[in-house]
């Protein structure tokens, strides 16, 4: 099973999101896509399967996705800070995978009925949905 994780700026949510997955979902290639180099080298050393940078690996590789984990942000034209390209929010709100998305407030989205919590829980939360998604 393919699972994407995409994640911009220093790549620290990207890089927990890819050491859960691998924890929970051994079987899976998890592959890493950063809107940047910082982003993507954080996610491989995570451990992720396979790394690209850009805005092209976001819009090839979320094509054919089982899932596809990230900031709420990878799904909104020119969100973090800039980062994800119209494009990339596209491909990601188009795929076929479900998405499992973590509320960020550096996303400049705000999710009404989301209770604020640590990042470690909605990271626990975004693997476990997607596992359970998975095993359906």
């Amino acid at each position: 099973m393919k699972i994407v994780v995409i994640d911009g700026q220093g790549g620290r949510l990207g890089q927990l999101l890819v050491g859960a997955v691998k924890n929970r979902l051994p079987q899976a290639q998890v592959y890493a896509l950063g809107t940047n180099t910082a982003a993507t080298a954080a996610m491989l050393k995570a451990g992720a399967d396979f790394g690209a940078t850009g805005e092209n690996p976001v819009v090839r590789g979320v094509a054919d996705a089982d899932g596809v984990l990230g900031p709420v942000g990878i799904a909104v034209a020119n969100a973090i800070l800039g980062e994800v390209t119209p494009a990339m929010a596209e491909a990601v709100g188009s795929c076929r995978a479900k998405k499992f998305l973590v509320p960020m407030n550096s996303c400049g989205v705000i999710v009404a009925g989301v209770e604020e919590l640590p990042l470690p829980a909605y990271v626990s939360q975004a693997v476990e949905a997607l596992a359970a998604e998975l095993e359906k």
